[in-house]
């Protein structure tokens, strides 16, 4: 008698999985079956473990300026590689991964030099497509539902090119890492790679959410003296304290425009300032709260209107600069291995950032609690 095996090859399966679907500005995410395809050529199917509601996400899903729906946002997550497409080496079915919101493809010009993260092959997708062929992977009924940042973590399954992820260590939570797919690595790299802090200076945050408080933690890493926050929600200010904010302002307890208590308390104003906000009125604050000659203002925050920084000339020609950041200047897939060897090593308190866990059935409570400036991170657990 003879018997025969048969092997599923899982990498050209469509599956079904649940979402959580926006269907239009603003409105509450719904819980719907869709149809994910499988890996396309350089592609990996990711089964997310855990994924994080970022600032970046709500404000995509409440603006009116390029509507793309329906559409499943989330692109800070972790997760277990459930298949591979053709061509793709690097990953294995089983490997733990980090989701990357922009990619890495090491070979164009942007990836081969030391000044840039902006990768020209699998940059910031903002079209809710695809990179490879400009189309979705996700359906309800063979309509499109479009994707976010090119990753979609609020699925319990995901595709994603094998550029826009990074393989970690199956020894580490994978409810902590996930924040390191954006948050956290933004703040960091914006202290120590895009402005590289120096020791007893003086830096400005605007805005105290988990990209804020990320560059706090980096200034207090590399010895800042003095570190001002500045947010309109006092309650963040006792939470603030424990990442090296030394000095706390909130812009409604003054008459005064915000950058003359800054410079005042800052004997002329800071060396650095960083705008986490999303609001590029804050950028000219920012900028006008800096020093002559030196004072670097960074700018991390995505706008929900508004788009245009204003300026006068003078902040600049006095010697001031404005730089922006794009996940803290970190070459993803190079360097965000490193952060996560420092979490290892507990020279980095992820864990601090989390304020909430919730269940994925509860993913619009997250939306809540970050609109209403509740929490900090909200990790969304999947199901098993």
């Amino acid at each position: 008698m003879s018997s025969s095996t048969t092997t599923i090859n899982r990498s050209s399966q469509v599956i079904t999985c649940k979402a959580a679907v926006a269907w239009g500005p603003g409105k509450e995410l719904v819980m719907e079956e869709v149809e994910l395809s499988p890996p396309q050529p350089m592609e990996i199917r990711i089964k997310v473990v855990c994924t994080s509601l970022c600032r970046s996400d709500v404000t995509a899903w409440q603006s009116q300026l390029t509507p793309i729906f329906p559409r499943i946002f989330g692109h800070e997550a972790s997760g277990i590689v459930e298949s591979v497409g053709q061509g793709v080496t690097e990953f294995q079915e089983g490997d733990h991964v980090l989701t990357l919101f922009t990619g890495e493809c090491m070979t164009c010009r942007h990836c081969l030099s030391t000044q840039s993260n902006m990768c020209q092959v699998l940059g910031l997708e903002r079209r809710g497509v695809m990179h490879s062929d400009q189309k979705t992977r996700f359906s309800i009924k063979g309509e499109p539902v479009y994707h976010y940042c090119a990753v979609s973590s609020f699925s319990e399954f995901t595709v994603v090119h094998s550029g826009c992820a990074v393989k970690v260590r199956s020894d580490v939570p994978l409810d902590k890492l996930c924040l390191l797919s954006c948050g956290v690595a933004a703040g960091l790299g914006a202290a120590w790679k895009v402005a590289d802090i120096s020791k007893q200076s003086t830096v400005v945050i605007f805005g105290l959410g988990t990209v804020g408080l990320s560059v706090a933690l980096g200034a207090k890493l590399r010895g800042a003296s003095h570190i001002i926050g500045v947010d309109t929600n006092s309650d963040k200010f006792e939470k603030a304290r424990l990442f090296g904010i030394t000095d706390l302002i909130n812009p409604t307890d003054h008459e005064e425009p915000i950058h003359q208590v800054i410079k005042r308390k800052t004997n002329g104003g800071a060396d650095y300032a960083f705008e986490c906000v999303g609001d590029t009125g804050t950028v000219t604050t920012a900028l006008l709260s800096c020093c002559d000659g030196w004072g670097l203002t960074v700018t991390l925050g995505v706008p929900k209107v508004e788009p245009e920084v204003k300026a006068h000339y003078g902040l600049l020609l006095s010697g001031r600069t404005l730089k922006g950041s794009l996940i803290g200047g970190w070459k993803p897939k190079s360097d965000i291995p490193k952060l996560v060897d420092m979490y290892i090593r507990k020279e980095i308190p992820i864990d601090q950032f989390i304020t909430h866990d919730l269940q994925f059935a509860d993913i619009n409570k997250a939306f809540e609690l970050m609109i209403g400036g509740k929490c900090l991170r909200c990790v969304i657990h999947m199901p098993n």
